[in-house]
């Protein structure tokens, strides 16, 4: 084999670790929004336990603490209808653009549709993305049963099954994934990803191009056919991650203004009315004038930790899938000289 095969699913193939994974992509994002808030409520609690005068009195630094905390509430919410622009900036459009995607998005479904032999393709995304797995996993038993009369060599014999091998375990696997899978839910996303199409097109073609003569017609026949439906499954994975890009946004948007009010409320109410001079008294050693400001600080900053989480899942995907084809990234074991 002209390289070793890199892991199938993202989880495998990325350098973080699993943990970091399941809270960057997998986990709900509001469970993300709580747990950065809970790190932000313990960071500026454990900071006041430590210095000795942490400087809980009127004026500086409080005043200056709230002033800020408004003045970024407004900003965030300028934000969300930057945001919000740029979602609909994509939809948006004369009626030639339209008519344009529209046309375009018609041409792909029956460029599909004749690539898995039927009459109309999936209308529902993860049916859309199970089909056209599910054809490349076809396409590869066909190349494999075209190969059982062949007279090949071992070497060649291994690298060519190797390879139908990894097609159809890993086109299992997502079958499976996509299965039940709602769009707007990160699940078809994530099982897209985990279909590692760009090694299966950059081997598949390496094979035709070194290997291709010692096949019979009707092998390489099956394997051209095999690479069209992963050619089309590239961009309907992109296709399908702007969509839920937007989705997410939107989502984000949403979020984000329906929590400003309260956050700004908080921020506004605590820089009026709020003197941590005033607030005596413990509890479990820590000082209820403490607590009070780390609370009303970490209510304050909720549509920047929201902001932060739904961000983090998209910049990842974002880094994950930033090629497009048999374009590899990430760093594999390459022999023979191949590229």
């Amino acid at each position: 084999m002209s390289g070793q095969q890199p892991s199938d699913t993202m989880r495998e193939r990325a350098g973080e670790s699993s943990r970091l994974l399941l809270v960057l992509l997998d986990a709900n994002r509001w469970l993300v929004t709580a747990f950065l808030s809970v790190v932000l409520f313990a960071s500026i609690v454990v900071g006041g336990v430590l210095v000795p005068n942490p400087g809980l009195s009127t004026g500086d630094p409080i005043e200056t603490l709230y002033q800020a905390l408004i003045t970024s509430t407004v900003t965030g919410v300028t934000l969300v209808l930057t945001l919000s622009q740029l979602v609909l900036s994509q939809e948006l459009g004369a009626v030639g653009d339209q008519r344009e995607r529209m046309d375009g998005a018609m041409s792909f479904r029956r460029d599909v549709a004749q690539a898995i032999n039927t009459d109309v393709s999936p209308a529902e995304p993860s049916a859309f993305l199970r089909v056209l797995v599910t054809e490349t996993r076809d396409r590869a038993v066909a190349v494999d049963d075209a190969l059982a009369n062949g007279d090949l060599e071992p070497d060649v014999r291994d690298r060519v099954t190797s390879y139908l091998d990894a097609v159809i375990e890993n086109a299992d696997s997502v079958i499976e994934q996509l299965d039940g899978a709602t769009f707007g839910e990160f699940d078809v996303i994530r099982a897209a990803l985990n279909y590692n199409y760009s090694w299966k097109l950059y081997e598949g073609r390496s094979i035709t191009e070194t290997q291709g003569d010692d096949l019979s017609d009707g092998a390489v026949a099956e394997l051209d056919s095999l690479l069209a439906t992963l050619e089309l499954f590239g961009p309907a994975r992109e296709h399908f991650k702007t969509l839920s890009f937007q989705w997410e946004l939107s989502d984000l948007s949403q979020v984000l203004l329906y929590t400003a009010i309260p956050a700004l409320s908080v921020a506004i109410a605590s820089l009026l009315f709020l003197d941590p001079s005033t607030i005596s008294g413990t509890s479990a050693g820590l000082s209820h004038a403490l607590v009070l400001v780390a609370a009303t600080t970490t209510v304050s900053l909720l549509p920047f930790t929201i902001l932060l989480a739904y961000m983090l899942r998209i910049v990842t995907v974002t880094k994950r899938t930033l090629s497009i084809g048999p374009f590899i990234l990430r760093e594999t074991d390459r022999s023979g000289g191949q590229p």
